[in-house]
């Protein structure tokens, strides 16, 4: 799986409700979640992103509450994958349960700049920075979790294995 995009940069400790504000959590639509993400981060934020583009953040990303809104927020509004220093446990395996791919690497998070354009390669751990021509490394994300990744998430995945089994 390759990725690539323009980078959009957040710092340490951004919790769920940075991510999507708990005042839209009366809703599960996630066009409408999209229109919120990252509002309480930066305000314009949802009128700037663009879909492909990516998010790099510092240490903690993700952190708070367990809520599954918050990685279907930045999938919906486009986002192709997260690359922080680290992730909140909870959002971790949020992220891979909706399809939403994450990259750990304290180095590109320490490096990456707003505005540059990142190419990642996730069955190899790789992440390029094509603005500099750096490169870092990354956990490769596992033949199984990208299995997730590829089907949408947990519940297509699993809809698509009892199809198999049916077959």
């Amino acid at each position: 799986m390759l990725l690539k995009g323009k980078v959009w940069r957040f710092g340490d400790d951004i919790d769920t409700d940075a991510i999507i504000p708990a005042r839209y959590l009366n809703t599960s639509d996630p066009a409408e979640l999209a229109r919120h993400v990252m509002e309480d981060a930066d305000k314009d934020f949802p009128g700037k992103v663009k879909p492909g583009d990516l998010i790099v953040a510092g240490k903690n990303f993700g952190c708070g509450s367990s809520r599954e809104h918050a990685p279907i927020a930045i999938k919906a509004a486009g986002m192709q994958a997260v690359i922080a220093k680290s992730f909140a446990r909870i959002f971790y395996r949020n992220a891979f349960n909706i399809g939403l791919p994450i990259f750990e690497s304290p180095e590109a998070s320490e490096r990456i700049r707003e505005g540059d354009t990142v190419e990642i390669d996730a069955d190899n751990g790789v992440i390029r920075n094509i603005t500099t021509g750096e490169s870092y490394t990354a956990k490769p994300i596992p033949p199984f979790m990208q299995e997730l990744i590829a089907a949408g998430g947990l519940i297509e995945w699993t809809k698509n294995k009892i199809k198999g089994v049916a077959a």
